[in-house]
């Protein structure tokens, strides 16, 4: 039986503990950056929370951290944007190597 894949409710925590980091750290874009990605995790489709279930199994939760942490950092810093929780795993997938469809 397949894994089930990861809640939108996990992934919205993470946009939440994010977000409270930017702001402890006083970057209101990466803030508001974070506060949208939290919001728009409800439209994220099943199939990339899936995706995003297995290459996580597949290459553990150390490597899939140190891959998180600079894009989290990116994002913090206004040096990059991400408009919608689906545009954050898509990044990361591809920084994995995997081709989303």
């Amino acid at each position: 039986m397949a894994k089930p894949a990861v809640s939108r409710d996990s992934f919205r925590g993470l946009s939440a503990f994010y977000a409270a980091k930017a702001h402890h750290d006083q970057k209101r874009e990466g803030e508001h950056c974070f506060l949208k990605l939290f919001g728009s995790a409800e439209d994220i489709p099943e199939s990339l929370l899936q995706q995003w279930s297995d290459k996580v199994d597949l290459l553990g939760l150390e490597t899939v951290g140190r891959t998180m942490e600079p894009r989290a950092r990116q994002i913090t810093d206004g040096n990059a944007r991400d408009d919608h929780a689906s545009d954050f795993l898509h990044t990361l997938l591809r920084d994995h190597g995997q081709k989303v469809q």
